[in-house]
């Protein structure tokens, strides 16, 4: 009993930070769901995209219970360093996986393009036109008119430049 009274403040504060938490992530969930409807954006990526926001509150809420139970800044920023340098080290690619997460986020809210349109990347060595299959977390799937999948980051997607091929109907009628 003597440590429920003597750590009063903290289990309030706890408490209130993880309803903040609740109340965030259903937040958020119901504003980007309602994004996606109005962009007609498919339900895995706004899975995604949730996911995302809710791995970015939990991590924010984890430190905000650390610093209510009196862990010091200084040690959490210790910590959270030497886990991102292990990180760093175990994983070459870090910054790559980082940039493709980011920029998938980036393609979801600004929808330059869809799936079912037809781009053309224009790179100098390699250049690609096809037919937007899936677009996920790290990568989008491009099929081209040979049939041909092509996995494509998305970080290079919004490093070059790009053009959405406007589809032309034989079927219009030619008067003169």
């Amino acid at each position: 009993m003597d440590f429920f009274k003597l750590y009063i403040k903290e289990e309030i504060a706890s408490a209130v930070v993880l309803v903040l938490l609740i109340i965030l992530r259903i937040s958020v969930s119901k504003i980007v769901k309602r994004f996606a409807k109005v962009s007609l954006t498919l339900e895995h990526r706004t899975n995604l995209v949730i996911k995302y926001f809710n791995i970015l509150f939990g991590t924010l809420a984890i430190i905000a219970l650390f610093i209510i139970w009196g862990v010091k800044p200084q040690n959490i920023i210790l910590v959270a360093s030497s886990i991102f340098a292990v990180i760093g080290v175990a994983m070459f690619a870090q910054w790559s996986i980082l940039s493709n997460i980011t920029s998938g986020i980036i393609l979801f809210f600004s929808a330059p393009f869809k799936i079912g349109d037809t781009i053309k990347i224009h790179d100098k060595e390699f250049p690609i036109e096809g037919e937007i299959e899936d677009i996920r977390g790290f990568h989008t799937y491009l099929k081209t008119k040979d049939g041909e999948l092509i996995t494509y980051p998305n970080s290079l997607l919004l490093q070059k430049g790009i053009s959405v091929l406007v589809k032309y109907s034989d079927e219009k009628e030619f008067t003169d």
